[in-house]
Formats: structure tokens, sequence, C-alpha cells
């Protein structure tokens, strides 16, 4: 048996006796029931999949895989395919904002080159699991072999387990690929089913007229390529993206070790539609850390049934709202076991 298949087979639903406890406890602290909205949510969450009434504050990893797009030879980006490479050397030098914002969550950052159309020199925290040199250009014919989308899915599930066995207990999702928006409105527009204008933002700042070419371009894809709305890994392969695989993969290793992940923004909005759409048992494992600027996000969200906990009009990607919401997770579990219940502080319930 493949090593996805494996990891689909061996997600398991949320621990509902658990979290009953642990909404007994929520209910018993010192506030009104329900109070703290989101915060209580997720500690019910992660109670349930953690298996522990009250779940420690986690070790926390953003894991962000880097790759390639052939899409851009189309002219769907405001920037060229040079700067993937140049931000991979950003990230592993500290220079960019997830370097910040994972700073700032107390998180650490596993770079990953799972297609970036170059070789890349040996850098701290980089892990080389090259599948290809970047993708092939979607609006021509398929992204990517079908093939190749199932090893750079397994590369987010190795690398999941491998930082899980490290004792990471809490992952955010991250990327670069220049031009990825792309492929992201893409999959929304064909797993989502909408019109291709209603999955297409504006991504690096085009202007009205590159906005216009861009839905030519998807569309263009589509038509070409014919992506089965039925079965993800087609639609991953035709119209998708090696590092948007990686991440869906990331998904995927993280719910079969009941491990909780951060959605990001559009990209890994994409990466996790098309592992939810695989595994639709893997959505209980996630929580959405903020509403990207890009308009196609929001209806993301919605398909999987998600909450985006902040709303910040980010729209950078990179992991960066994901790195905020573990800011966000810590809150909420904080609460769950440092607030006094009605009866550790002698308050009259009511």
């Amino acid at each position: 048996m493949s090593n996805l298949r494996l990891t689909i087979e061996s997600i398991r639903p949320l621990d509902e006796a658990v979290m009953k406890k642990t909404q007994e406890r929520l209910d018993n602290l010192t506030k009104p029931p329900g109070s703290l909205g989101v915060l209580e949510r997720i500690a019910r969450q992660l109670a349930g999949i953690t298996g522990k009434v009250i779940p420690e504050i986690p070790k926390k990893a953003v894991i962000l895989m880097a790759g390639d797009h052939g899409v851009v030879a189309e002219g769907v980006s405001a920037f060229p395919q040079e700067v993937t490479p140049q931000m991979v050397l950003n990230f592993a030098s500290g220079g960019a904002a997830i370097n910040v914002l994972t700073r700032h969550a107390g998180a650490e950052i596993c770079l990953v080159d799972v297609g970036v159309a170059q070789d890349l020199p040996d850098l701290p925290g980089l892990i080389k699991r090259k599948i290809a040199y970047g993708t092939k250009n979607m609006a021509e014919g398929p992204a990517m072999t079908e093939e190749e989308a199932v090893k750079a899915v397994e590369v987010g599930i190795e690398v999941a387990n491998e930082q899980i066995d490290r004792g990471i207990g809490l992952i955010g999702m991250g990327e670069m690929g220049i031009g990825n928006t792309t492929p992201s409105a893409a999959i929304l527009a064909v797993l989502g089913e909408i019109p291709v204008e209603q999955a297409v933002g504006r991504g690096t700042g085009l202007d009205d007229a590159g906005l216009r070419r861009k839905i030519a371009v998807i569309e263009k894809a589509i038509e070409v390529n014919k992506p089965d709305k039925t079965n993800a890994l087609d639609v991953l392969a035709k119209v998708g993206g090696l590092e948007i695989a990686g991440l869906a993969g990331v998904v995927l290793g993280a719910a079969a070790r009941r491990v909780p992940v951060l959605v990001d923004g559009f990209i890994s909005g994409a990466a996790a539609l098309v592992a939810t759409s695989l595994a639709p048992a893997a959505k209980n494992y996630l929580i959405g850390s903020h509403l990207s600027a890009e308009p196609g996000h929001k209806k993301m969200l919605e398909i999987m049934g998600l909450d985006s906990v902040l709303h910040m009009d980010m729209r950078l990607g990179e992991g960066t709202g994901a790195a905020l919401g573990m800011t966000v997770v810590d809150a909420a579990l904080k609460i769950l076991k440092e607030m006094a219940t009605f009866e550790d502080a002698g308050v009259s319930k009511g």
C-alpha cells in the first residue's frame, strides 16, 4: 500500500468524550458560557485532536514548501520567477516576514525545496526534496504527471512525520512560489465548482489588464486539461503546483498523527482543499488562521467549513497568517489551563 493511501486510511475522528469534558471545564471557568468565542472552540478542538482534556502548549513549526510554476511564462505574475530562489535564501538567512513572525510566535521554520526551478545551495534548515524543476505550463498541458503529484504529496507526509517525530505538536502551512495564486485559483474553480473570475485575485499586485490575462490563462488551462472535479489528484496534477501538493501532504500526514494544522492563506487553502477532498476527515484537524485579501480564500474556507481567526487584510503568504494564528492557539490553551473555575475563585455561578 502506498504511503499516501496508508496515511489517508490512518486519519481518525476527534475524541468526542474528551471534547465533552473540556467543554464542561470551559463552562465552569469564571466567565459567561461561550463568552470567549473562538478561543473556546479552539481549546475544545485541540482537546479532541490530542485526546487530552487540558492539552499542553505545543512545540510549533511552520512547514514552508517552495516550488516554481511553468505558467509564469504566460505573464500571470507581477514578479519574475527568479524571486522564488531569492526568497528561499532570504528565509534561510532569517530576513523575511515569516522569520519575524515565527520568532514572535516561538515557532521554528522547516524550509523545503520540493520544486524550485534551479538548484539551491546547502542552506541552514533547508530540506532538499525536489521532485522536479518547477511545474510545466498548465496553459499548454498538465502541470505535472500524476506520479509527480503523488510524490510531492508524499514528500509533505514525510516532512510532517519527521517534524512530529522531533516533538512538533502544532504545524503551520507556508509556501513560496512565484505565480502560485494561479494554480490555486484553478484548483478552487474546479473543486469548488465556481466561475474562474470568482476564484481569481490580483496575487502579488496585478493591474486590471494583468488580472484579465490571468483569468483567461486559467480558463484556457482548465479547457486544455479538463481536470476531473471528482478526483483531487487529477486536479492537482493538471492545474496544481509542487508546493501545493507538498502542503496537501503535510495536512494528511499531520491529521494521521493527530496533530493540528493552521491553514495560512490562499495557496495553503488550495492545498487544504486538495487534502480534504482526498480525506474529508482531515478537516477536523485544520484551524483557519486568517482571512486572506485574495477573494477566493473565503470561498475555500466555506467549502471546508472553517472559520478564520484573524482578519488582517494580509495576502503575503509564506505562512505569516499561520504564525500569527499560533499565538491565538497558545492563548486558547492558556485560558483552558490557567483560568480559575467558579469553585476555585469562590465566585457565584449564577
